[in-house]
């Protein structure tokens, strides 16, 4: 635990009690000042106790803490008087015998030596921010070390062990990124990918954080790596909160964003506006080689997605009384994109002489309107806090509105490919009906269930047209309107007993899928109705308050998304088509996990093995023809992967923070397509290592390694890959601003290569972003110190 963030919440504590005490005696009047400072460091100790004694009593005569600048200025009634400094996990310094010129004495700068824990072990625990484990979940209360500083709920979470947040806001769980937030145990576009604004949540408004990285039966079936939920206090509602943030960067990243947060008795009212454009290039190399009569095509060149957005989102909590809340909230967001590219093309005949060569230019405009609104009541019962009912309904919109034209340029005498124009219209609406409800029967027996419904329509209107002669004419064979539903019906139950060390959870999940897929134009269906068991098993036993083990068991589905059944792909490079399968299954994993958790002092460590077994694998099939590359997603066999993951916090100084994830697995492929044998052995494995710096001045400064091993897929062999990412972060004005610099790929060696390798084809694919640099300036107001505004970053 961060000696700073401790000893600030006792020196607070000890100066009230102090000034209580009053004045002992009546004596005349003297002024006590100084400067307490790190010796290592030389840098200066905010919420030092600083207290002044009777010499002969040793009785309390008064008492402050220290600035951020370690000045401290104390007055009292005394003559015969000694000084006390003391900080927690530092040695403490008494200075007698002072004698007062004109009523002042000044100490000047005052020097303290770290040593091992000074104060009793039950003081600190009350008073500091601490994790307890639960049966599923492990629980990190937010003490006043964090309530008292203003900070943001990115920075409570990074202080959570197994979460790391970096400099951009970006939220990990054990070294993955995929994490679902959730506020008060439901989805809130305070947590959202569309805009997201924990900045304007301070650290004294969080009563607690929980942390489940195996999710149990109550919640959806489909794969999650992890799920943070941030439990709110109560009391905690009065208050204007809110930031302003501009950001610029290179490639074009340049945003404007305000974000709100108003709390009173019976409403929070929250809000956050952003407008921005951004540019997302990418550079591509790709080798399409016919083995049997040795022809190739090679192509290369520079992708652009570029982007104007605007996003607005508003939302409300009304407190109808201390039991019940509604959340009415709504976001709609507006992007409007340019996508000017160009790849450049050689075709290599049998003898490896250049035959043709041409380039192939694309414009490309689009308009995307997306809405999202979502309505919300807990009922909390007086009985036992833990006693809720819980019941949303959410909407999501997306819409695309396309145009693109092709224009190829001949740069030899070879065959000439006529231009081409591509439309799409499309549109996706998402409905979402839950039901949760939990009921303790004591402190140790639980009940939770709850029902939820989610109906999925898509529509995409797919058209190519070619240029013969001085006309378009539409392509039948690749035009079509592709319809797809999706309507999901969930019902769980769970029961947990928990005891003082030992705890068990056992649940049950039934999800009924109906999925139709339509080719309007040629009448080309397929349905699929299926209902699915999901058990999940959840026991932990409590060896201390440090040390913990929990063992898992769940059962997980991977349904088909929309990309990976339409049929339509973008023909900007018509040599590698990416397609999708209307006739895909879904993939069902079982999942093992037995982890050990281990919280001593600085140090947070998780170890992990874990046995995953994958039916109906879902893998990216080449199909190779003239040399035109199309991939098609396929259900390949079965998957058993055995792994060993570790994951630690250690924060040895103040000033120094380090987070390591490792993750290590050995798969066994089995599976066959079309009479070819798949099964194959191999292995990965993964790192990630950041580390933070406190430096001087309020600057925090944060660099990420991280390294993927080279993997075996089916078909491929894709390369190793590994990049450094670096921040910086200045507070200012007190801490309500804060400039931030992030640049993402230092060394542009985040690449995704792969090589296809098969007895009749050879295929080389090459992808890179390269680097971002991003420069941002936030000013928060209201309550506590900036927040950041972190809103979506894609890359």
């Amino acid at each position: 635990m961060d000696k700073f963030a401790v000893g600030r919440r006792i020196g607070i504590l000890i100066s009230c009690t102090l000034f209580c005490w009053g004045v002992v005696g009546a004596q005349s009047k003297v002024e006590v000042r100084g400067t307490v400072l790190e010796k290592a460091t030389n840098q200066p100790i905010e919420f030092a106790t600083v207290m002044l004694q009777d010499q002969q009593s040793k009785a309390a005569l008064s008492g402050a803490t220290t600035g951020a600048d370690g000045t401290f200025l104390l007055s009292a009634e005394a003559t015969d008087f000694t000084v006390k400094v003391s900080f927690i996990g530092y040695a403490a310094r008494e200075f007698a015998d002072l004698t007062a010129q004109n009523g002042q004495v000044d100490l000047g700068n005052i020097y303290l030596s770290a040593e091992g824990q000074t104060l009793d072990e039950v003081l600190v625990r009350a008073e500091r921010s601490q994790t307890e484990f639960k049966l599923d979940k492990r629980v990190f209360n937010v003490g006043k070390d964090l309530s008292s500083t203003g900070a943001s709920a990115l920075e409570v979470l990074n202080n959570v062990p197994s979460v790391n947040v970096s400099i951009e806001g970006e939220v990990s769980l054990r070294g993955s990124a995929g994490v679902q937030i959730l506020i008060n145990g439901k989805p809130s576009v305070l947590a959202s990918e569309q805009g997201n604004a924990l900045g304007t949540l301070t650290a004294e408004m969080i009563e607690s954080i929980e942390v489940i990285t195996n999710p149990s039966a109550k919640y959806e079936a489909e794969g999650t790596s992890g799920i943070i939920n941030i439990i709110l206090k109560k009391d905690e509602r009065k208050g204007l909160n809110g930031s302003v943030t501009v950001n610029t960067g290179t490639p074009h990243n340049h945003s404007v964003g305000l974000s709100l947060n108003r709390r009173t008795e019976k409403f929070n009212l929250f809000s956050q506006l952003g407008v921005g454009y951004r540019e997302l290039p990418r550079d591509r190399e790709v080798i399409n080689r016919d083995l049997v009569s040795g022809t190739e095509v090679r192509s290369e060149g520079r992708e652009y997605r570029n982007e104007q957005f605007y996003n607005v989102i508003l939302g409300t909590d009304y407190y109808i009384n201390d039991l019940n809340v509604i959340t009415l909230s709504g976001n709609f967001a507006y992007e409007i994109e340019d996508q000017p590219s160009r790849t450049d093309f050689r075709f290599f005949d049998e003898n490896g002489l250049l035959a043709n060569e041409w380039y192939r230019e694309e414009v490309t405009e689009a308009t995307n309107p997306k809405w999202n609104y979502e309505l919300q009541y807990k009922k909390d019962f007086e009985d036992n806090e833990d006693h809720v009912l819980l019941f949303s309904a959410m909407g999501n919109f997306f819409g695309k509105d396309q145009s693109s034209e092709f224009t190829n340029t001949s740069l030899l005498d070879g065959e000439a490919f006529g231009d081409q124009l591509t439309r799409t219209n499309f549109q996706e609406a998402e409905y979402t009906f839950k039901l949760d409800y939990t009921r303790p029967f004591s402190d140790k027996l639980t009940l939770e269930t709850g029902a939820m419904y989610v109906v999925n329509d898509v529509s995409n209107d797919f058209a190519v047209s070619n240029l013969e002669g001085v006309d378009f004419v539409v392509d039948s064979s690749l035009t079509n309107i592709f319809e797809y539903s999706q309507d999901v019906l969930g019902v769980y139950t769970t029961g947990a007993y928990e005891g003082e060390q030992w705890g068990i959870k056992l649940g049950m999940r039934v999800e009924h899928t109906d999925l139709k897929t339509l080719l309007a134009t040629t009448g080309e269906s397929n349905n699929q109705n299926f209902a699915n068991l999901f058990p999940s098993l959840h026991t932990s036993y409590k060896l201390s308050d440090r040390v913990s083990v929990q063992g898992g068991y769940s059962r997980r589905i991977f349904r088909p998304r929309l990309w990976d059944l339409n049929p339509f792909f973008n023909i900007r490079n018509n040599f590698s088509v990416r397609t999708g399968n209307p006739n895909l299954l879904p993939e069902y994993t079982d999942s093992y996990e037995v982890s050990s958790i281990y919280l001593l002092g600085p140090l947070s460590m998780n170890f992990s093995v874990y046995y995953r077994y994958t039916e109906a694998v879902v893998e990216r099939i080449s199909v190779f023809e003239n040399n035109v590359n199309i991939t098609m997603p396929m259900n390949i066999g079965t998957n058993r992967t055995t792994g060993l993951e570790f994951n630690a916090k250690y924060s040895p100084k103040p000033w120094l923070t380090l987070n390591g994830d490792f993750n290590y697995n050995y798969f066994n492929r089995q599976g066959e397509l079309e009479a070819t044998s798949f099964d194959f052995t191999g292995d990965q494995w993964s790192g990630k290592l950041t580390t933070k710096f406190k430096l001087p001045a309020q600057i925090d400064f944060e660099v990420t390694g991280q390294y993927e091993s080279r993997v075996q897929t089916v078909q491929s062999l894709v390369s190793e890959n590994y990049f450094l990412d670096l921040g910086l972060r200045k507070k200012l004005m007190k801490g309500r601003g804060v400039i931030n610099l992030s640049v993402r790929d230092v060394f542009a060696t985040r690449i995704r290569e792969s090589v296809v390798q098969q007895p009749t084809f050879f295929l080389y694919s090459f992808g890179q972003r390269g680097r971002f640099i991003t420069l941002g300036f936030s000013y928060g107001f209201g309550k506590g110190e900036a927040m950041e505004f972190s809103g979506q970053k894609r890359f």
